[in-house]
């Protein structure tokens, strides 16, 4: 069995990201979700009204990066 090299398309050709490229950005926005609930968590402890609110723009900030990679995997999927 030979495969036939003129029959090979890869990812670059049809513009898909590979599958570690995927996951690097929901780790990243994860993370960010992370940090802004513990800086949220250590603000309050404070009692630091700045720091709690840094810690909520970081946490909304990665939620909506996790909602538009969902969205852009569901948009892969159906194409």
């Amino acid at each position: 069995m030979e495969i036939d090299p003129d029959k090979i398309v890869t990812q670059e050709e049809t513009g898909e990201q590979a599958p570690i490229d995927q996951v690097e950005g929901r780790v990243e926005a994860e993370m960010k979700v992370i940090e802004g609930r513990a800086k949220e968590g250590v603000a309050q402890g404070l009692q630091d009204a700045k720091l709690e609110e840094e810690g909520r723009k970081l946490q909304e900030e990665g939620e909506r990066e996790l909602e538009e990679q969902s969205s852009s995997d569901a948009r892969e999927t159906v194409d």
